[in-house]
């Protein structure tokens, strides 16, 4: 095994769909599949929202920004995530097989990309990847039906925790969110003057840091 096949031997150890494989294994799949090794300057589109999918990423470092928005643009949410991160799973298979959202580099980026064709030789050949693959995708679906039968948040606060985690695809690490606070306001039923008063309450206490028509969320864990 070459050193750039034993980069990726090592790297894939550390994403979820390839975890419990043994070392003969990982080492049959760098050997008998094609993985597509790309570098990405800071700033450069990775892929843009409504593009066909056609592979997973692994993010092997840097960070990528994950942006999505509401219908009518009232809301855009920025997502910066840090490898080792996977991306694409949701878009790869289904009835809408197009990116849900553009990613870009945040800094520079070393991705992995693994084509649609090799992703179903893997399913039909690996138990472990499978599995895996069936265990990513039905957690996801477990927590979207869990969603609607959390707690009704009891304060205000709350509700702007709320109304901030039900727009993010993950649920820790920084997030940016370029909504106006007038737009808060009602979609949580409050004043604006209220929820202004609150999100200064909550960048007093270290939560987020607020600048026009931005809520910035350092660690998204932290709001609960």
């Amino acid at each position: 095994m070459n050193g750039y096949s034993l980069a990726i031997h090592d790297s894939l150890g550390r994403f979820p769909l390839f975890q419990g494989m043994s070392k003969r294994e990982l080492t049959e799949i760098v050997g008998q599949s094609r993985f597509d090794f790309s570098r990405h300057g800071a700033g450069s589109t990775i892929a843009t929202e409504g593009s066909p999918c056609e592979s997973l990423l692994f993010l092997l470092n840097g960070t990528i920004t994950l942006c999505r928005h509401s219908d009518d643009y009232s809301c855009i949410v920025e997502e910066h995530l840090p490898a080792p991160s996977l991306f694409f799973v949701p878009h790869l298979f289904g009835l809408q097989r197009r990116h849900g959202g553009t990613y870009i580099a945040r800094d520079r980026c070393e991705t992995l990309a693994i084509a649609k064709e090799e992703v179903l030789h893997l399913i039909d050949r690996y138990d472990i990847f499978r599995i895996n693959l069936l265990n990513f995708l039905s957690t996801r679906v477990q927590r979207l039906l869990h969603r609607p039968f959390r707690p009704y948040p009891h304060n205000l606060r709350e509700k702007i925790c709320r109304y901030l985690s039900d727009r993010c695809v993950h649920p820790g690490g920084e997030k940016d969110f370029r909504v106006k606070m007038e737009q808060i306001a009602m979609e949580i039923g409050e004043s604006r003057l209220n929820v202004s008063h609150e999100l200064h309450a909550m960048e007093r206490d270290g939560l987020l840091a607020l600048g026009r028509s931005l809520v910035h969320v350092n660690a998204m864990e932290k709001m609960f």
